[in-house]
């Protein structure tokens, strides 16, 4: 029973936080949605190959909340996160320091990225300068971006989900506040459109990093430019694990992106309607997996303290509760897409032809989760457990399944309706999906003392 009140300390926190992400993205779509002016599916083309341009270069970088919180949580199971033997601070230093210069590498190399990135996408001339102009200004919080999943991570693996559920709750809430606001232009903010949805999330990026910085100093005594990793239990060892262990989960964000962006970019074939469409289901989709996560971020702050305490039991008990709480989740989710998924669609877009077109797809929501529910919890006790190398194996195993998948599916078809294909499209993402649940699951002893 203590343990299921410790998953639940954990989770309620970062779903609290994860239920606002989906928002924003909500949000934003339905404020371009609404802008006079232009095509709503046009204008929601544009935000989906814009932040599908963001995923591209983001995700590559996820291992620095995964990475910084399994060795933090291992370090505070060890007892290195007390007064004098402080294991923890230099893990958040290095994550850091990654996160600023890669931000301010990517702000450099934009136009090179931008051009890069649409000689594979393949879009209308609108929706292209659209996602062009909102690439642009997003850029310039790359740096801010990029801490806060250091930041994220090292919270969790300190066993604190009151701390990053509260960064995230400030800059998803003044990432919409300001997005309506610039949007439209109201009170004395300017109507800015398109351009200031863009504006609102940068300027929502940099109050989050400072928030966590002033945070982090204040209540754990964190300094960016305190002693460096000598201070560190067993440096060395600990200083080839971060990049070991780095190295494998930016492999793992490879695949993950591939699977991502390729679901955004094939979509992208088959016009503007079934790009809106897709992009919204995908969003539809993502508000299940923030659920799950938060149960999959306790899961991962416990199995590395257990790990770290080397408790063969504690990462089993912590293993069973948390898949408990996970399916749960994925029941209710089943319930909601199936009762409410046309009033979900109707919430992101007021256009009539998007959501008569969405209404053919809404099985797939049903079936998500079933297969998405294990696949979200392993991930977070491999991270717990810092298993890298499975994580990396499954997630490049299951980009290959979903590209192999889709083009067999086009040479059986040959050449699909717009309809048809957005259907196989599903279906290849619930095989990565499937892929991924079995490689683990098979994986899974790999956790355990």
């Amino acid at each position: 029973m203590k343990l299921n009140r410790e998953i639940l300390r954990l989770a309620v926190p970062s779903i609290l936080a994860n239920v606002t992400l989906p928002l924003v993205g909500m949000v934003d779509i339905a404020v371009v949605g609404h802008l006079p002016g232009a095509a709503s599916a046009t204008l929601i083309g544009g935000i989906s190959i814009g932040t599908m341009l963001f995923d591209l270069l983001y995700w590559n970088f996820g291992f620095l909340r995964a990475g910084t919180g399994g060795l933090t949580a291992q370090a505070f199971g060890a007892g290195h996160a007390v007064p004098g033997r402080d294991g923890v601070s230099p893990i958040l230093r290095k994550a850091l320091r990654v996160a600023i210069l890669s931000g301010i590498g990517l702000i450099l190399l934009q136009w090179a990225v931008v051009w890069l990135a649409f000689l594979v996408v393949d879009c209308s001339p609108e929706v292209r300068v659209l996602a062009t102009r909102y690439f642009h200004i997003r850029i310039w919080a790359a740096p801010a971006t990029l801490s806060l999943f250091a930041f994220k991570g090292w919270f969790i693996g300190l066993q604190d989900s009151v701390r990053p559920m509260l960064a995230d709750l400030l800059v998803n809430g003044v990432n919409i506040l300001l997005s309506i606001g610039l949007g439209f232009g109201i009170g004395p903010l300017p109507s800015l459109g398109f351009v200031g949805v863009a504006l609102g999330t940068a300027i929502a990026q940099w109050t989050g990093f400072v928030y966590c910085l002033v945070v982090s100093w204040r209540r754990y005594g964190f300094r960016m430019f305190g002693s460096d990793d000598s201070v560190m239990p067993g440096s060395d060892r600990a200083s080839v694990s971060f990049f070991t262990l780095n190295r494998d989960l930016f492999l793992r964000s490879v695949g993950m992106i591939a699977v991502y962006i390729g679901f955004t970019i094939l979509s992208a074939r088959y016009g503007d309607l079934m790009l809106a469409v897709s992009a919204i289901l995908m969003k539809l989709l993502m508000i299940f997996s923030y659920f799950t996560d938060g149960f999959a971020y306790a899961g991962e702050a416990l199995t590395g303290r257990f790990i770290g305490e080397g408790s063969a039991d504690g990462v089993r008990s912590t293993v069973r509760q948390t898949f408990a709480w996970s399916w749960g989740v994925a029941a209710l989710f089943m319930l909601v897409y199936g009762v409410g998924g046309v009033a979900l669609f109707r919430v992101m877009t007021s256009d009539v032809s998007v959501i008569e077109a969405g209404r053919e797809f809404l099985p797939w929501l049903l079936l998500m989760p079933l297969i998405g529910c294990p696949a979200f919890t392993w991930d977070g006790i491999f991270i717990g457990a810092t298993a890298s190398k499975d994580l990396r194996n499954s997630t490049l195993l299951c980009a290959v399944g979903f590209f192999a998948f889709w083009f067999a599916g086009n040479l059986v078809i040959g050449h699909p309706s717009p309809e048809t294909a957005i259907h196989l499209l599903m279906a290849a993402y619930f095989v990565h999906l499937a892929i991924r649940t079995f490689y683990l699951t098979a994986r899974r002893r790999v956790v355990f003392l």
